[in-house]
This record gives C-alpha cells, sequence and structure tokens, in this order.
C-alpha cells in the first residue's frame, strides 16, 4: 500500500517544500513585539527516510525573535513531535503492526527500527495519542469513528484517494503534534 512511498524521492522532496511552505507562513507571523524572525533551525538526525535526503531532513525549521528572544517552530509533515524517526515512517511502520490484521515487522526491519522502538511507537497511538485532548476533539470529525485500539491503521483508512494523497493529507492532519509544548491529556486521564 503506502509503504512504497518510504523508497519514492518524489514523496521526500514534497514533504520537504510543504515544511518550507509552513515554516515561511510562521515566519511571516511573528511574535506581538514586532521584532525580526531570524532561522534558528534545529539539528535532526532523521531515520526512516531515503539516504539521500538525510541531509534536507537534517534541519527542523525553527526561528527566533530578534527583540524578545522567544523561539518559534513551524508545524511540520516531516517530523511528528521529537521523534528521531521521520513522521512517515512512524505512521507507516505503526499502522502497519498494529492494525486490524497486523502485518510482520518487515517493513520496521527495513526502516531499521528495533523491536521495542516499534512496540512504544504503537502504544503510543493507543495510549498517550489517544487520550489527549487534540484526538478526543478531532476524532469527532470521523464517522465511522476511528477505532484507537487500531491508530495509525483506522485513521489512514479515513483519508481518501490514492495512497500517497491519503497519506499526505493524514500527515498534514497531524501536524499540530509536530510543534509546541505537549498536547496535555485531558484531566482525570
Amino acid at each position: 500500500m503506502c509503504h512504497g512511498l518510504l523508497r519514492d524521492p518524489g514523496f521526500f522532496v514534497l514533504l520537504q517544500r510543504i515544511d518550507e511552505e509552513l515554516a515561511e507562513e510562521a515566519r511571516a507571523g511573528g511574535f506581538a513585539c514586532g521584532g525580526v524572525l531570524h532561522r534558528a533551525d534545529y539539528p535532526r538526525k532523521p531515520r526512516g527516510c531515503l539516504t539521500a535526503f538525510r541531509e534536507d531532513f537534517s534541519r527542523r525549521f525553527s526561528f527566533c525573535c530578534s527583540d524578545c528572544r522567544k523561539r518559534t517552530t513551524s508545524p511540520s509533515v516531516r517530523f511528528l513531535g521529537r521523534r528521531v524517526y521521520v513522521a512517515l515512517a512512524v505512521v507507516l511502520a505503526s499502522a502497519r503492526h498494529a492494525g486490524p490484521t497486523p502485518a510482520p515487522p518487515r517493513l520496521a526491519g527495513e526502516l531499521g527500527l528495533a523491536p521495542r522502538t516499534l512496540q512504544r511507537c504503537c502504544a503510543w497511538w493507543r495510549g498517550r495519542f489517544a487520550h489527549t485532548a487534540w484526538w478526543q476533539d478531532a476524532r469527532a470529525r470521523f464517522m465511522p469513528p476511528v477505532v484507537n485500539e487500531h491508530l495509525p491503521a483506522s485513521l489512514l483508512e479515513r483519508f481518501t484517494g490514492a495512497p500517497a494523497e491519503a497519506l499526505l493529507r493524514l500527515l498534514l492532519f497531524l501536524r499540530p503534534l509536530s510543534v509546541g509544548r505537549p498536547i496535555m491529556l485531558r484531566e482525570g486521564r
């Protein structure tokens, strides 16, 4: 299905271009103090991407204000929070492993994803992610409801189009998870 995208240079170019546009939007938004935002990218050591794109994916776009010195990091479709593996790899490996009919972890092996790391990713989808306030609000948009036990596979199924289009829509949908402080869990959970 979508795992061929992990070998598609065109898809990695598209993700890079989208992140550059998101970074430009963040820079143009600025801060209330009116200072100029300067590039202050975070270095990354991405895993799960094509070797030819490791250099392009080795920087997480971020900015620093010339006046108040506050930082802002733009949303991303390349990264899912502070994870080492690129978002594309985290979604696809987890979806293949934790879907309604789990596939053998061959894809995880190809990505160099250790079995324990894959288990942690799957547990994150079913646990921490499934209980965030953001997801509790966002999941109301889907009918029929997304089954939390099969995340992210059950979420990916809700996005229509060719595999590349569906995966891109999912990565765009997940971009709020890529920035800022961690999304808080609902009270009492």
